[in-house]
């Protein structure tokens, strides 16, 4: 059993997949994920999902949503606003990491100024049954990782500190031992007022080597898990975290208490 005293240490969301994840004070845990997280995705010319992985400039680029207003505001390095509101265009068949997947094209200024960011064509589109575009599907509504593990990734890597936001996890938690939320697969969580039933580890790709704000490839995480984690025994290799579903949907804020059901 976790430690008592477990709480809220972090939460994160960007509403495009692919762009740089941001800190909040609080998130609304639903059935499709924390609310306003990444919504849209980004497609190039063939309409292959684009995200951090292929191009680390994305990772410069902070997207707002006022999901009230509908409205989407991309500040860019050199301050540059690009902003409008979120419509729904064109129906896209795009291939989202293996599987076809239905989407609507989002019209106005945001392609265009993306695609010249990156230097390379891109579509903005959003998932045209509504649903968000986190990898798991609503198995994998939310992601967990523990400050604790964390910290102990920075030891193996010889750093002072190894900045979480490069793991892309929706909650970080404080007040366990390193990777003790390895442990924690088929029980429910009670985090602020939502539960989450986690279902399995995060296994890692090559986008938690890219610095969460510059995107350059500055920290060989793969490396290092492999060297101490390649043996463990979790549901996906180089795993680093956990995934899950929510249950019950509620209002999570910083220092909100974490405890097993």
């Amino acid at each position: 059993m976790p430690a008592p005293g477990i709480s809220v240490a972090a939460l994160v969301s960007t509403p495009i997949k692919g762009l740089r994840i941001c800190a909040r004070p609080a998130l609304t845990l639903e059935r499709g994920g924390a609310r306003g997280d990444r919504r849209m995705f980004l497609v190039d010319e063939r309409g292959r999902m684009v995200n951090g992985k292929h191009l680390g400039a994305l990772n410069t680029v902070v997207a707002d949503l006022d999901e009230e207003e509908r409205r989407l505001t991309l500040t860019f390095p050199s301050g540059e606003l690009v902003s409008g509101t979120v419509e729904r265009g064109e129906l896209l068949e795009t291939r989202f990491f293996s599987h076809s997947r239905a989407a609507r094209l989002v019209p106005g200024p945001f392609s265009a100024a993306l695609s010249e960011h990156a230097g390379q064509p891109l579509r903005l589109v959003a998932g045209a049954d509504g649903s968000s575009a986190i990898d798991r599907g609503d198995d994998g509504a939310v992601t967990l990782i523990s400050r604790a593990s964390v910290d102990l990734l920075a030891e193996r890597a010889h750093e002072a500190v190894v900045d979480p936001r490069r793991f892309r996890m929706t909650i970080e938690v404080t007040g366990t031992g390193p990777h003790e939320e390895d442990g924690w697969l088929g029980r429910e969580l009670a985090v602020g007022a939502a539960r989450v039933l986690l279902h399995g580890h995060v296994g890692r790709c090559i986008v938690t080597s890219r610095h969460p704000d510059s995107g350059a490839l500055d920290l060989p995480t793969l490396d290092l898990l492999r060297e101490y984690r390649e043996n463990a025994a979790t549901t996906e290799p180089l795993a680093f975290g956990v995934y899950g579903s929510v249950l019950h949907d509620g209002v999570v804020r910083l220092g909100d208490r974490v405890a097993l059901a």
